[in-house]
């Protein structure tokens, strides 16, 4: 579809579900944080599947063409993912600096990193069941992976990146398999840490997509924007993006309002252009939203351009997710009434 529309992942969990107040309070878990939840865990499976009933019923209402499962069952987009593998203690985690530049807790690896059972492939199958849109699941990607992590095994990062990747491999082949159009690889820490990131940042993302035939997305942005305020004038590390082999790069630029010239870089990919602006509740127009999009015409066409919240909207209050999904969706019915 022309100018098909998306969220980058996450949606706002409901109060019920989740602590959102201690969400809030705090950079996105590494290791597992089950004081979140407010359910008891013997009726948490259940709560979070009523819960991604809402999230897609959200989107579906408010027009998007892509869906994904809200991720409503996760505590942060990484660590679902990463403290399910085999070779991590999350049980006695190691330290590294987040992005604040703080200790945190996070994994620590203290064997082989291996996927010994799909992770997310249930939470694919219930997503496919229970809409008749196209689907997307997100994955974090090896490389912030490896960067959230403490390395007690492997001779250096570069190596911890590739195990990961392994493993993200076999999760994304899964994935596709049980009906995901997309598979989106979270990889914000590609921008945060630029220099390993050009040492070896491509190499492990393109073992993750390695024979691979479904459609791929990889996701940078600069942080949540309710967690990370301060915004740099453009990626440190983007235009490498172009020599990884996953279909679409998905960026944020309404917050940031990001130079669009760096585009030309990525004449091959479809860009998933993050025009919603998640550093405030308040509710962009469709015409704000059309004008934001409009802005990259002259270095992609509309072709290779999908509309998409700058990053995930997990922060927002679910009134305004609603609100900025609407206008996301009639964005799009504005750009393509223009362009018929």
């Amino acid at each position: 579809m022309l100018l098909a529309t998306s969220v980058v992942g996450s949606l706002p969990q409901p109060e019920w579900l989740i602590d959102r107040s201690k969400l809030a309070g705090r950079m996105p878990p590494r290791v597992r944080a089950k004081e979140l939840w407010r359910v008891d865990p013997d009726h948490l499976d259940e709560a979070q599947d009523d819960a991604t009933l809402l999230a897609i019923r959200a989107q579906e209402e408010a027009g998007l063409d892509v869906l994904t499962d809200g991720e409503m069952r996760r505590e942060s987009y990484s660590n679902h993912f990463a403290t399910a593998l085999d070779g991590v203690d999350v049980d006695n985690p190691g330290t590294t600096i987040n992005r604040n530049g703080e200790l945190y807790p996070v994994p620590r690896i203290v064997g082989a990193i291996r996927r010994s059972r799909p992770i997310q492939v249930d939470d694919v199958r219930f997503l496919r069941a229970h809409t008749d849109r196209a689907i997307k699941m997100t994955v974090p990607g090896p490389f912030t992976m490896s960067q959230q992590a403490q390395n007690d095994h492997y001779p250096d990062a570069e190596a911890a990146a590739m195990g990961y990747a392994a493993a993200v491999n076999a999760e994304i082949r899964d994935l596709h398999a049980a009906g995901a159009d997309v598979v989106q690889i979270d990889e914000p820490w590609l921008q945060a840490r630029p220099d390993a990131a050009r040492a070896y940042g491509v190499a492990a993302l393109n073992a993750a997509l390695d024979g691979v035939t479904g459609t791929t997305a990889v996701h940078l942005c600069f942080g949540y924007a309710a967690l990370v305020h301060e915004r740099p004038a453009g990626y440190s590390f983007l235009p490498e993006l172009a020599a990884c082999t996953a279909d679409q790069i998905s960026i944020e630029t309404a917050q940031s309002n990001l130079d669009l010239g760096v585009l030309s870089d990525l004449a091959d990919k479809t860009i998933v252009l993050g025009v919603i602006d998640l550093s405030t509740p308040a509710v962009e127009s469709a015409e704000t939203v059309a004008a934001r999009t409009r802005r990259a015409f002259d270095r992609v066409p509309p072709e290779r351009i999908v509309l998409a919240s700058d990053c995930g909207m997990k922060y927002l209050t679910r009134a305004a997710a609603a609100g900025k999904m609407r206008a996301m969706a009639g964005a799009a019915r504005l750009l393509r009434a223009e362009l018929a």
